[in-house]
């Protein structure tokens, strides 16, 4: 029974109009790859080769054209599904049951980049009977995210972009699942926003006593906005610079 890799890469990224008028908002550039390199990279780092992209909108053909089977990160075959409208992170992975076969999955949102490998933090949670691992970090700014609280070591709530944050660790998007995960994501109502909220999900395991976490090593960046799309740049740019000690 193998680990399996989802990356959900749909959605209309309207925060970052103009940009993504004509293009799906993953396939935009950060610094010299298109940001959809990342969290392939991050996967493959981990080890895992069976992976799926949930896409969307009206460009999804262009990663088949980019990617094609993945030959260029060492992948035989790379399988895509298509998201409709935007029904939500939650709503995105429920439509890889099928990918999954049974199977536990590390999910990575498309638009989340980060400066280390995630192999310590997967090999925890394959050797974890069940339930599920989030990644958590400490951010200046966690009213953008949602929020983790953390009590005698355990995690008690998670609570989407909160007006007042009781802790300032996010929740990365870099999350982690047994096979329960779709039928839990099958009942949820959809948020005022419209949408299946992965934080309903990750509450759900939580209240189950299944939640464990780790704080991610490294930077962290979300690509959103155009604050953190050009943030995202300039730390790849450094990492690359230090890793090579050119200018």
């Amino acid at each position: 029974m193998g680990l399996r890799g989802v990356i959900l890469a749909g959605g209309l990224g309207t925060r970052l109009d103009p940009l993504t008028r004509i293009t799906n908002k993953h396939l935009l550039p950060v610094y010299d790859k298109p940001m959809i390199y990342y969290p392939i990279q991050t996967l493959v780092d981990a080890g895992i080769r069976d992976i799926l992209i949930v896409t969307g909108g009206n460009n999804a053909g262009d990663f088949l054209r980019l990617l094609g089977n993945g030959s260029e990160f060492g992948l035989k075959h790379i399988n895509y599904t298509y998201q409709r409208g935007e029904g939500g992170i939650a709503e995105a992975l429920g439509l890889a049951r099928h990918f999954a076969q049974g199977n536990k999955i590390v999910v990575v949102l498309g638009d989340n980049l980060i400066e280390k490998s995630i192999k310590k933090y997967v090999d925890d949670f394959t050797s974890q009977p069940e339930g599920a691992k989030i990644l958590l970090k400490k951010v200046p700014d966690p009213e953008r995210f949602g929020v983790a609280e953390i009590k005698a070591g355990r995690i008690t709530g998670i609570k989407e972009k909160p007006k007042s944050p009781r802790s300032d660790l996010a929740v990365t998007g870099i999350y982690m699942y047994d096979p329960n995960v779709f039928d839990i994501i099958k009942p949820l109502k959809p948020s005022k926003r419209g949408e299946l909220e992965i934080t309903d999900v990750n509450n759900e395991y939580i209240k189950r006593g299944e939640m464990t976490f780790d704080i991610l090593d490294g930077w962290w960046t979300d690509c959103g906005t155009f604050e953190s799309l050009f943030r995202a740049g300039k730390l790849v740019k450094e990492g690359i610079r230090r890793k090579t000690g050119s200018r």
